[in-house]
């Protein structure tokens, strides 16, 4: 599970650095000490939390690059004419996007590409060595428009728009459930001199990190419709639903691996987990809806 995954595990990451902020600038203390203000703690809340999908927003690039080892085009001095193919297909699908050129690169791996950043004219556009191996050039040209269709839908920026509501209520939730179990537990309800005790941490912490995951399943639903919408743009871009399906065909076949899940970026084939939390939809699912489009 690729793209999701960095997301969430960087999310994960990020709020549990912002909770230990927080209560070391006594924010958690305030609340409770308080009486659980709920109107300043959900506002808190929104602040924590789409503070950590934005960080992992404006990160997405540059995690992408180091962490997968890119090798950018320089499309003025592209080294060969593999590179020069890729920087002007690239170029020619973001004009008819209406969307900035990307950043292209290659790195080295199994069959697959990804796409992301934080601004739809400042993106990063990569395809692995497998894939421009293992597939015909039209192919990969519908992976490239499919690529391309993730950064016109906007969909890294949508994507951390849900992540940060997601972010929120489990940042609330948590410290709510963990306010009222500490109190319960202490004895301490509607006492102005409770304070929270180690109960109260405890709980925090593990409810983020459960709440988190569960809430990931929303996240993961909505990968799987943008990953829809994103082959149904590379249809549109290069005027017909058959290269991309000739190219999800070529991924049953090839041995596709996900990316690494310290990286956060759109990726063209999905990794394998339950339905509920795959960020991909089936490749046979995908091949039936563009089926379905070109029959129309």
């Amino acid at each position: 599970m690729k793209r999701v995954l960095l997301l969430i595990l960087t999310n994960v990451a990020v709020m549990v650095v912002l909770s230990i902020v927080a209560a070391l600038l006594g924010v958690d203390r305030y609340f409770t000490e308080s009486g659980l203000n709920f109107s300043a703690l959900l506002l808190c809340a929104a602040v924590f939390g789409f503070g950590g999908a934005f960080i992992s927003l404006l990160l997405s690039k540059f995690m992408a690059k180091h962490t997968m080892g890119v090798r950018l085009i320089d499309p003025r001095r592209p080294n060969g004419e593999t590179e020069n193919w890729l920087a002007q297909t690239v170029e020619r699908l973001a004009r008819r996007a209406n969307i900035g050129m990307p950043e292209v690169g290659i790195y080295e791996g199994a069959p697959n590409a990804f796409a992301t950043g934080a601004n739809r004219n400042a993106a990063l556009v990569a395809v692995s060595t497998g894939l421009l191996r293992g597939m015909e050039r039209r192919e990969v040209e519908a992976v490239l428009g499919h690529e391309i269709a993730h950064v016109a839908n906007g969909d890294m920026v949508t994507l951390t728009l849900i992540q940060g509501v997601v972010n929120t209520f489990v940042f609330f939730l948590a410290r709510v459930i963990g306010f009222v179990v500490d109190s319960a537990l202490s004895k301490g309800r509607g006492n102005q001199s409770y304070r929270p005790g180690a109960t109260y941490y405890a709980v925090v912490v593990v409810l983020q990190i459960v709440l988190g995951i569960l809430a990931s399943a929303v996240v993961a639903w909505f990968s799987r419709q943008r990953e829809y919408r994103a082959d149904a743009g590379s249809a549109a871009y290069l005027g017909a639903p058959q290269p991309m399906i000739s190219a999800l065909r070529r991924l049953e076949v090839m041995a596709s691996e996900p990316l690494p899940e310290s990286m956060a970026a759109s990726g063209i084939a999905g990794g394998r987990l339950s339905n509920l939390f795959a960020s991909h939809p089936s490749i046979e699912a995908r091949i039936a809806a563009l089926e379905a489009r070109r029959e129309k």
